[in-house]
C-alpha cells in the first residue's frame, strides 16, 4: 500500500507539472477498470489540473451502458456551481471532491450501471488537452435462483429434456446438471445460451427415474433448482387391452348364465318334489267307499 501511495503521488506531481508547463487543462483517470458488487458503493476517480480560476468549471459524467452502448446517458453535471442528475441516478450519485477533483460516488449499484464512463472537464478559457477521461465499470452479482423444467415423453422408451435457466449473474454463471438419486451422477450439459443449459435423456427407462439438480454458479455464489422425474412403463397395446376386456366380460357372462341355470334347475326340482309329496298325502288321507259294499254289510 505504501508503494502504491508513493507511485500515485509521483504520478500526480508529474501530471501537474505537465499542465503547468503546457498551460492547458489536463484530465486523467487513476483507474481504467473497476469492479463493484451489486448494491455496494464505488468511487469513480477523475482528476484534472487547471491554471485558471474555477468560476466557470464544468464537469460532465456520461455512461454508455453495456446493455445499450449506442444510447449514452448523462449521469451527473456540475455547471457554474449547480449539480444536475439523471432521473435514474437521483439520490445515488454525487461529486466527492469539487472543485478540486471530479471524482464521482455511485451508491446502491445496479447491473444496469455497468458500462463505460467518461469524465469531461472544461474550465474556460482553458480546454482539455489530454482528452476525456474514460473507465469501465463492471457490476458483479451472484446467480439468481434458476428455473428448472422438463418436457417430453416420460413413458418407458421415451425422450425427455431437462432445462435450466437463470435471469442474471455476473460473471456469467456456469450451469451444471447432476442426478442425485438413487446415486449422484454428473450429466453432460448442452448450453442453450449464456444463461441456460439442458440435458437430453433418450430411451428413458425406470432407471432414469430419480431426483435431478441444476446448479448455477459463479465466483459470488451458487443457486440450485430440482426436478423429480418418474418414468412409467406403458401397458400393452390398446387392441390387446380391448381383447382382454372383452374376454373377461364374456367369461363373466357365461359364468353368470351358468349360475342362473343351476339356480333355476334347483328351484324347478324342488317344486316338482313338493307337488309329488302333496299328491301322495292327499291320496293317503282320502276315504273311498262304494254303495254296494255298504249295503252288503247290513244283509
Amino acid at each position: 500500500m505504501a508503494d502504491t501511495g508513493r507511485r500515485w503521488i509521483l504520478w500526480t506531481l508529474a501530471v501537474h507539472l505537465y499542465s503547468l508547463q503546457s498551460g492547458a487543462l489536463t484530465v486523467s483517470m487513476r483507474e481504467s477498470n473497476l469492479e463493484v458488487l451489486r448494491g455496494d458503493a464505488v468511487t469513480l476517480p477523475c482528476s484534472f489540473f487547471t491554471s485558471s480560476p474555477l468560476t466557470k468549471l464544468n464537469v460532465i459524467w456520461t455512461l454508455a451502458p453495456f446493455s445499450s452502448p449506442e444510447n449514452p446517458v448523462q449521469v451527473i453535471v456540475y455547471d457554474h456551481g449547480q449539480v444536475m442528475e439523471d432521473p435514474s441516478f437521483i439520490g445515488r450519485v454525487g461529486f466527492t471532491g469539487l472543485p478540486w477533483s471530479a471524482d464521482m460516488l455511485l451508491n446502491d449499484t445496479e447491473e444496469a450501471d455497468a458500462g463505460v464512463y467518461r469524465c469531461m472537464v472544461n474550465n474556460p478559457p482553458e480546454t482539455a488537452d489530454l482528452g476525456i477521461g474514460e473507465l469501465t465499470l463492471t457490476v458483479l452479482s451472484p446467480p439468481s435462483l434458476p428455473v428448472c423444467q422438463w418436457e417430453g415423453d416420460i413413458a418407458d422408451g421415451g425422450s425427455v429434456t431437462l432445462s435450466c435457466s437463470v435471469e442474471e449473474g455476473i460473471p456469467t454463471p456456469e450451469i451444471e446438471w447432476d442426478k442425485l438419486s438413487p446415486e449422484e451422477i454428473p450429466l453432460p450439459v448442452d448450453m442453450d445460451g449464456d444463461l441456460s443449459g439442458s440435458v437430453k435423456i433418450i430411451n428413458a427407462s425406470s432407471e432414469t427415474s430419480g431426483l435431478y439438480r441444476c446448479s448455477a454458479s459463479n465466483a459470488l455464489g451458487t443457486e440450485h433448482c430440482y426436478v423429480n422425474l418418474s418414468i412409467y412403463s406403458t401397458p400393452d397395446s390398446p387392441s390387446g387391452i380391448l381383447q382382454g376386456v372383452l374376454l373377461t366380460l364374456s367369461m363373466s357372462l357365461v359364468l353368470l348364465a351358468l349360475v342362473l341355470l343351476v339356480t333355476w334347475l334347483h328351484r324347478t326340482g324342488q317344486d316338482g318334489r313338493w307337488r309329488e309329496r302333496k299328491e301322495d298325502n292327499e291320496s293317503y288321507n282320502e276315504i273311498r267307499y262304494t254303495p254296494s259294499l255298504i249295503k252288503r254289510s247290513f244283509v
